[in-house]
């Protein structure tokens, strides 16, 4: 079924999360075929249910010996090996199994062989991989949200009437700023219910590994490693001495890895041995940053021989390198054309294309830049500026970076290459860059003429003019780790120059828990194009079109506008003419003109109020702000009396 999706258009990387060492998939580009989607989903809830229904048997057997352990763990793992058929129900039975199944073999594991304890071990490092995948597949937006969760978590709770203080009653807690609506009521209540799930869930895990890795430790000398390399989780664990972690590379799979500086500080007291702990999960959490939604998570800690984490620090300028691989199957799409030679017959007398892109975002990021041109002989001027247009001629400089792009610098794939890393984009909310095309001799002084390389920039006050069109493509990485909280920051961070579409180069100077980050930006909005076809008379449509649109929105507020100071007028309560400054009752009259034509009258009206001992005068409705007494009105007054 899964095969099948695939060939009807749907994404591997929106359906499934690809298994550690898994081969990219052969996408085919088609359009998305609804009917296979709706099937897909169908049958993926129709399994689900089933998983739900058989977790039930396997999470209250007896936990006896070791064998006991290894067959429950082995008989999870091949339950929930299918990440995105686990209910929430099916994770929180299997997680709380997983967890007392760590425990216990911890509480055994000095009586047990290593062979018994690796194998246990192996299945439950399995174990926790699939849950923290499963609970973060929907809410990273890599797997669907299933039917039964959505109906459960939307499903009115047993002490509805006598928790007065349950989440599930709270709509400020599901809305979505003023948008009460029940479809984002209900949605955003079943992403509330995932949330705690798994915080629940990565508690319970780092409880686990921190189980495991002790129950493993008894059993290693300096020297020795256990190693579990699966489809589903990576996890190594090694003792060696505080002298041999110098300099030492740290290999993990899908090319994910730790090249360890050779000067640190590691907090510990043991001058012997340490082990260390190397993991990489197919999928990052969620925290609270959904940019990690491709990205694989990787790990590493230093454990010294009472089984305690040891604080570690790198020197700002020779940080820890990570390599943080990403999902195989990530869709890169392929590159804008920018059709410059059509701009060069406008009337222009810009010196730069220029284009704009949005890098707001939480946490920082860098931006990585890709241009192809239709002619690999031509060289290029690339600036940029935060927030504003860069400007570069005789009498200006505007920029906050540049560079050139030469012939000579072009690789294999003929593509040229620039990235602005996560230091420069903070506090920034947009980046406009612009591209010209350098003529003969520029090239000759700044790109043959290897003396002049990057001393200066070739600066002109001629528009720019394109001999050859050129593709581009921008997309954005970052590093993150993961705090105590479960949420990513990105403090002491910085992407590195090796980061390409399917990894990303962190440089680090802590150890914990690490993602990258991945967009592929839009084409971005084309200025030059913008400014250069925005006459009169090229868009004849759209100026008549907007004109009359604001001409009428005028015409319409001023309209507005009167009749509100008229609607103003028909409120309050009007004290009636004839009423006498020595009277001391006072009676509000409140007159309804019905709705039927020829309900109003514009003829004074008289009437007399009397009771059974007394009558006032002949008194007269009257106003002389307004008009009363019209068709479908009600009006106030105050009469007074003796």
């Amino acid at each position: 079924n899964f095969d099948k999706a695939i060939s009807n258009g749907i994404s591997a990387v929106d359906i499934s999360v690809s298994l550690l060492g898994s081969q990219r998939l052969q996408q085919i580009s088609i359009p998305l075929n609804e009917s296979a989607l709706i099937d897909y989903n169908t049958e993926l809830n129709s399994l689900a249910n089933v998983r739900d229904y058989l977790v039930t048997f396997l999470t209250n057997l007896l936990i006896t010996t070791s064998n006991s352990i290894i067959l429950q763990s082995s008989s999870l793992v091949q339950l929930t090996q299918a990440t995105n058929q686990l209910t929430r129900n099916t994770l929180m039975l299997v997680s709380n199994r997983c967890y007392e199944l760590s425990v216990a073999l911890n509480a055994m594991f000095a009586k047990i062989s290593y062979e018994d304890a690796q194998s246990a071990s192996n299945q439950l490092f399995q174990c926790a991989s699939n849950i923290l995948n499963a609970v973060n597949g929907p809410l990273q937006g890599r797997t669907s949200t299933l039917d039964l969760d959505y109906s459960r978590a939307n499903m009115v709770p047993t002490d509805y009437d006598t928790d007065l203080e349950s989440a599930w009653s709270n709509l400020n807690l599901f809305s979505d700023g003023n948008d009460f609506s029940t479809e984002t009521i209900e949605k955003n209540r079943n992403i509330y219910y995932q949330k705690q799930l798994a915080n629940q869930i990565n508690s319970q895990v780092t409880e686990m590994i921190s189980l495991l890795t002790s129950s493993l430790n008894i059993h290693l000398n300096i020297g020795q490693s256990s190693l579990i390399n699966t489809s589903q989780s990576f996890v190594s664990l090694e003792t060696i001495s505080i002298q041999s972690l110098k300099d030492r590379l740290v290999k993990q799979v899908e090319n994910a890895q730790f090249n360890i500086p050779t000067d640190f500080i590691l907090n510990t007291t043991s001058n012997s041995s340490i082990s260390l702990r190397s993991r990489v999960d197919p999928l990052a959490s969620y925290g609270n940053f959904q940019n990690t939604n491709l990205s694989r998570s990787i790990s590493l800690s230093i454990i010294d021989q009472n089984g305690n984490e040891v604080s570690f620090a790198a020197h700002q300028n020779n940080p820890i390198q990570l390599i943080i691989p990403r999902d195989p199957n990530v869709l890169i799409p392929s590159m804008y054309l920018q059709n410059v030679t059509l701009i060069n017959s406008t009337l222009n007398n810009l010196l730069f294309n220029y284009h704009y892109i949005n890098i707001t975002t939480s946490l920082p990021i860098s931006v990585h830049f890709e241009i192809h041109s239709l002619n690999t002989n031509l060289a290029y001027l690339f600036i940029y500026k935060f927030d504003q247009t860069p400007l570069l001629n005789s009498s200006t400089n505007l920029i906050d970076g540049s560079t050139l792009f030469c012939p000579f610098n072009l690789i294999n794939d003929d593509i040229y290459r620039y990235f602005i890393d996560n230091q420069q984009t903070p506090t920034h909310q947009s980046l406009i860059f612009g591209i010209r095309e350098l003529n003969s001799t520029e090239m000759n002084n700044y790109c043959l003429n290897s003396s002049s390389i990057n001393m200066s920039l070739p600066i002109t006050d001629k528009p720019f003019n394109f001999t050859s069109n050129y593709e581009l493509r921008i997309y954005t990485s970052g590093c993150y780790y993961l705090d105590e909280n479960n949420n990513w920051k990105s403090d002491g961070l910085i992407v590195g120059s090796l980061t390409n579409h399917y990894e990303t180069e962190c440089l680090s100077t802590h150890l914990t828990s690490f993602a990258g980050g991945f967009i592929v930006l839009p084409e971005p909005i084309n200025w030059s194009y913008v400014f250069a076809n925005a006459g009169f008379l090229k868009n004849k449509t759209i100026y008549l079109t907007v004109i009359c649109i604001s001409t009428a929105y005028i015409i319409l507020m001023i309209f507005g506008r009167f009749k509100d100071k008229k609607d103003i007028e028909k409120l309050g309560v009007t004290p009636l003419p004839d009423n006498d400054k020595s009277d001391q009752y006072y009676y509000q009259i409140i007159v309804f003109t019905g709705q039927r034509a020829n309900s109003g009258t514009q003829s004074k009206v008289h009437f007399i109020l009397s009771s059974d001992n007394d009558e006032t005068r002949v008194r007269t409705f009257s106003d002389p702000h307004r008009k009363i007494l019209q068709r479908g009105g009600v009006d106030s007054f105050i009469m007074s009396v003796p």
